[in-house]
């Protein structure tokens, strides 16, 4: 059978484009791997996406001088390889008793011998190497410390609280922290008045779930109370019922605090799924100590 050289030529182009896209997509490895490293605190969201360089290079053989050498002194880095780091807070945050508004930023540094320059700016995507000072959003100034050996650069959060963390950058022998901090209660609060908008009005879980971390927090009474008559109008059930015992006994209304204690029991007892023997004893010993 004889074949039509056009026709092959045709079919191998043919065959080249199916095959291109498939080429096109294929990753090779690199020698300073991406990682995304993620943080909650308090409820704001921390996350940083960035390359991890080596000490020892490409090769993982030859010994490589990092501070004053690979990464100059007095310089601007890009505190890592290959691309932005990329820093994104869903809160506001104070950095090193700095203010810094929500939103994603550029993570570049300034390593110095005794102190470096940390710098989030507004441009978080892009050619690392097109810096621009004019676009910084904030400059903190932080204190480099000896640590153990990272032959990979690791961006870390070694100390959480329910208010604040620890944002740590280490390498080789050195480790920069930088202090965050964030107003949890006033974000608490926020969250809570924009899904308590959004909440549907058979929903009694949304304000109830409000109202106890205010009164566990003490803090913004008013909406508590406010958000715990919302659950208990829609459906008075033994957990908002027993917050609401709970809350009235601390104000000194024993009284009243029993009568509602006693109704969340018996909204427990009439309930298909029945409070936990644990919680139901908590709260009759209470109920117990309020008639004393």
């Amino acid at each position: 059978m004889k074949t039509n050289p056009r026709s092959a030529a045709l079919a191998v182009l043919a065959a080249a484009a199916v095959a291109a896209p498939a080429l096109a997509q294929l990753t090779t490895p690199r020698p300073s791997p991406n990682a995304t490293v993620s943080q909650v605190v308090g409820v704001t969201n921390i996350e940083v996406a960035y390359s991890r360089p080596h000490v020892k290079g490409p090769t993982h053989k030859e010994e490589r001088v990092i501070w004053g050498g690979l990464v100059p002194y007095d310089k601007v880095w890009r505190t890592g390889a290959n691309a932005i780091t990329r820093i994104t807070f869903d809160g506001d945050v104070m950095v090193e008793g700095q203010k810094l508004a929500a939103g994603s930023y550029g993570l570049y540094t300034i390593p110095g011998k005794t102190e470096w320059t940390v710098i989030f700016n507004k441009v978080a995507t892009g050619d690392p190497f097109e810096y621009a000072a004019e676009k910084d959003a904030l400059r903190v100034k932080v204190r480099p410390e000896v640590s153990a050996p990272h032959d990979q650069f690791t961006i870390e959060f070694p100390s959480v609280t329910s208010d604040s963390a620890v944002l740590a950058l280490e390498w080789e022998k050195m480790m920069v922290p930088v202090s965050l901090t964030v107003d949890t209660k006033a974000q608490f609060l926020a969250n809570a008045k924009e899904a308590l908008a959004k909440a549907k009005a058979d929903d009694w879980q949304t304000p109830l779930t409000a109202a106890r971390y205010l009164y566990d927090n003490k803090y913004a009474l008013d909406d508590a109370a406010k958000w715990l008559d919302k659950s208990i109008a829609v459906k008075a059930t033994f957990g908002n019922l027993s917050t609401r015992a709970n809350a009235l006994a601390a104000e000194g209304k024993k009284q009243e605090a029993v009568a509602t204690a006693e109704k969340a029991l018996a909204a427990g007892k009439a309930a298909e799924q029945k409070p936990s023997p644990e919680a139901v004893q908590a709260l009759e010993k209470k109920i117990a100590e309020w008639k004393k």
